[in-house]
């Protein structure tokens, strides 16, 4: 029983190191995207912060790749990082049609909704995230604690 339970412990914590590096925002989940060069350039620009410049680049990729969830994932991060709530809304949706358990698309989604002032919306999110990270996982504890001080703050 012991060398079984070592090695579902090692299991885990070989999963939680390889997810680490896809953190910057959201999970890659589609091999075959990071081998598109839009989709490496729009990364390496989300990553330094400059979300407009990585927009036209990822509307490219998913032109070409129409079911990447998480090119619409990070296309959504990168509008509403840029202010455009509405258009960051569509591509999270379209990202969680093509994946409804894409972790970095129901934080973000969840994080818009906070923005929008719907708390009830974001508290979805939270319950998908729930079930879809079994020994948890960073986005649900930052979109946790994203509700918890968008609560304390408008005493929702």
């Amino acid at each position: 029983m012991r060398p079984i339970l070592a090695l579902v412990a090692a299991l885990i914590v070989a999963v939680g190191f390889a997810a680490g590096p896809a953190r910057a925002a959201g999970l890659d989940s589609t091999p075959a995207a990071k081998q598109d060069p839009n989709y490496v350039a729009a990364k390496k620009l989300i990553e330094a912060g400059t979300f407009a410049e990585a927009v036209p680049l990822l509307e490219q990729v998913v032109a070409a790749d129409p079911k990447n969830a998480d090119a619409y994932n990070y296309l959504g991060y990168s509008q509403r990082k840029s202010g455009d709530r509405q258009a960051a809304l569509g591509n999270y949706q379209k990202a969680l049609a093509l994946q409804p358990d894409h972790r970095g698309a129901n934080e973000y989604l969840g994080e818009l909704y906070l923005e929008m002032g719907e708390l009830d919306k974001a508290k979805e999110r939270l319950d998908v995230l729930d079930s879809a990270c079994f020994f948890g996982c960073d986005e649900y504890r930052d979109l946790k604690q994203a509700i918890s001080t968008y609560a304390a703050k408008t005493g929702g």
